[in-house]
C-alpha cells in the first residue's frame, strides 16, 4: 500500500505554507469499493437535508395555522417574508461559514452550524410575533445555509469518483424525505382535536430540534476530510484516516483494487480571497456562469413553488390546514424518487445530457401545469400529482446543481465556492420567490398565479440550454483531474 510523505526536514502533521506532501491519499479514496463507511457518509450527511426539507415543508405546511394563531395571526404576505427571511439567512450562512469551512475545515463546521440550527429552530418554538418569529427562521436559515458549503464539501472528498454523482443526488434528494416526515406530522400536530391553534405548529418545530440532536450523535463518527488535511500540512492524519477506513473495508471482505499515483501538494493555512477571485472570476469562468444559472433556475422554481404549496392548496381548494399533509406526501415521494431513480445515470449517461434532460422536461412540466389550474381542471388530488410527476425531475436538477458547483472547483476554494453560488442562486432565484407568489397568491387571481409559475418554467429551460451547450463531462473523473488543486506541485517545482 503506497503511503504519503512530506518534504525533507519536516514533522509528519507541520502545517508550513512552503512545504511538499507527496501522498497517494486521494487515489486510495478513490480505489475504495463501496462500503459501511460510505453508508454511514449518506446517513449522516443526508440528514441534513432531511432536517432542511422539515423546515421548509413545516413552515410551508402550517402556513395557514399561522394565520389562524390567536397571538400571530400572519396574513399571507407575512408568511412570505418570513420564508423570504429564512432563505436570507441561509445565504449569509452559506456565505460566511463557506468562508470558515476551507480554512477550519469540514468537520468542525458541520458541527457547528448543526447547533446553530437546533437552538434556533427550537427558539421558533417559542415566538410570539412577527419580529421574532422572522429573526429565530433567519438564523435557521444561517445555520443550514453552513451545513450545505461544509457537507457537499464532504460528501465530493470521500465517495469514490464512479459513485460520486449518484451519491450527491441522493443526499441533496433526502430532503424530501424531511418533507415527507413533516407533512405527516403536520397532519397530527395541526389536528384541532389535539392541540390547540397556538400550540401544534409549536410543537412542530420543537420535533425538528429534538431530530437534530440525532443527528450530533451520528456525526461523531465522520472523519475530517483527508483531502482537506493534506492541504493544511497534515499528511500523517489524513494517511490515519485512509489506513483506518481501507481496515474497515477489509474485514468486511471486500477486496482493494486499482493503481494509486501520488499527487505533489505545497501544504498551505489558508486560501486568499483573491485566489478565490480568480479562481471563479479568470481561471473557471465558463464554469461560474454554469453554475450560476443551474442554481438561480432551481431556486426560483424550488423556493417559488413549495413554501406557498399549501397557500394554494388552502385558497383555491379549500383544502383545511389540518389536511394539507396528507397532500404533501405524494409530492415528497416523487421528489425522493427523482434523483434515486435518475441519479445513476449521471454517472453512467453523464454529467450533460442529464442536466439537460432533468431541467427541460421539469420546466415543460411546470408550464403545463400551471396551465391546467388556470384553466380549472385540476382539483387538489391532480394538482398535486402533477407537481409530483413535475418535481420527479426537478427533484434531480436542482440536485445536480450542488453536484456541478462542488465538484468542479479546486479543493481549497470549494466549500466558499459552493456558497457562493448557493448564495447568489438563493439571492437572484430564491429570497424574492415566497413573497412573489404570496402576493400573486393574495391576489386571488389565477392568471397571475400563472404568470409566476411561467416565470419559473421559462428560468429553468433556459438552465437546460446552458447545461447542454457549457456542461462538463466530470462523470467517474478524479477531483483532481476535474480541477487540479491551486497547491499543486509539479516536478519542476511550479
Amino acid at each position: 500500500m503506497a503511503t504519503g510523505h512530506q518534504g525533507e526536514g519536516q514533522g509528519a502533521d507541520t502545517p508550513w505554507p512552503e512545504g511538499v506532501i507527496e501522498s497517494d491519499v486521494p487515489a486510495r479514496l478513490d480505489r475504495l469499493p463501496w462500503s459501511r463507511f460510505h453508508w454511514l457518509v449518506v446517513c449522516a450527511l443526508g440528514i441534513t437535508w432531511i432536517l432542511d426539507g422539515l423546515e421548509v415543508t413545516l413552515t410551508g405546511s402550517i402556513a395557514p395555522a399561522l394565520r389562524e394563531s390567536p397571538v400571530l395571526a400572519f396574513s399571507a404576505r407575512e408568511i412570505g417574508l418570513a420564508n423570504s427571511l429564512y432563505l436570507a439567512g441561509a445565504v449569509t450562512g452559506a456565505l460566511f461559514f463557506g468562508w470558515l469551512t476551507d480554512r477550519l475545515g469540514r468537520k468542525r463546521l458541520f458541527t457547528l452550524t448543526l447547533l446553530i440550527y437546533l437552538l434556533a429552530t427550537a427558539g421558533t418554538a417559542f415566538t410570539w410575533d412577527l419580529p421574532s418569529f422572522a429573526l429565530m427562521r433567519f438564523l435557521t436559515g444561517a445555520g443550514i445555509g453552513g451545513e450545505y458549503s461544509a457537507i457537499n464539501s464532504a460528501i465530493q472528498e470521500l465517495i469514490p469518483a464512479r459513485r460520486r454523482g449518484w451519491t450527491d443526488l441522493v443526499i441533496n434528494g433526502s430532503y424530501w424525505v424531511g418533507a415527507g416526515v413533516a407533512g405527516a406530522l403536520s397532519v397530527v400536530v395541526l389536528d384541532p382535536r389535539l392541540f390547540a391553534p397556538d400550540v401544534g405548529w409549536r410543537i412542530a418545530f420543537g420535533f425538528g430540534a429534538v431530530t437534530g440532536l440525532i443527528v450530533i450523535a451520528l456525526r461523531r463518527h465522520i472523519p475530517e476530510s483527508p483531502r482537506w488535511l493534506l492541504t493544511h500540512g497534515q499528511g500523517a492524519k489524513a494517511e490515519a484516516i485512509v489506513g483506518e477506513i481501507e481496515a474497515r473495508t477489509q474485514t468486511q471482505g471486500l477486496t482493494i483494487q486499482g493503481e494509486t499515483p501520488k499527487a505533489r501538494l505545497k501544504a498551505r493555512r489558508a486560501t486568499p480571497l483573491r485566489e478565490v477571485w480568480e479562481a471563479l472570476f479568470r481561471t473557471y469562468p465558463r464554469r461560474t456562469a454554469l453554475g450560476l444559472v443551474l442554481m438561480a433556475a432551481q431556486a426560483f422554481l424550488y423556493n417559488a413553488i413549495f413554501f406557498t404549496y399549501a397557500l394554494i392548496l388552502s385558497d383555491f381548494y379549500g383544502v383545511p390546514s389540518d389536511r394539507v399533509g396528507w397532500y404533501v406526501l405524494p409530492f415528497a415521494v416523487g421528489n425522493v424518487l427523482g434523483p434515486l431513480l435518475l441519479g445513476p445515470l449521471f454517472d453512467s449517461w453523464g454529467r450533460r445530457p442529464m442536466i439537460a434532460l432533468t431541467y427541460g422536461v421539469s420546466g415543460l412540466l411546470l408550464a403545463a401545469t400551471g396551465l391546467a389550474f388556470r384553466l380549472e381542471m385540476l382539483d387538489a388530488t391532480t394538482q398535486t400529482l402533477c407537481w409530483s410527476v413535475t418535481f420527479f425531475f426537478a427533484s434531480a436538477a436542482a440536485s445536480s446543481a450542488y453536484l456541478t458547483v462542488a465538484e468542479s472547483f479546486p479543493l481549497e476554494v470549494r466549500a466558499l465556492a459552493i456558497a457562493v453560488f448557493y448564495a447568489l442562486g438563493t439571492g437572484i432565484g430564491g429570497v424574492m420567490a415566497p413573497w412573489l407568489f404570496g402576493v400573486l397568491i393574495e391576489s386571488g387571481s389565477r392568471a397571475d398565479v400563472l404568470g409566476g409559475y411561467l416565470l419559473a418554467s421559462a428560468l429553468m429551460l433556459l438552465a437546460a440550454f446552458v447545461g447542454w451547450r457549457f456542461g462538463l463531462d466530470n462523470e467517474r473523473k478524479a477531483l483532481e483531474a476535474v480541477a487540479r488543486p491551486l497547491s499543486w506541485h509539479d516536478e519542476d517545482g511550479g
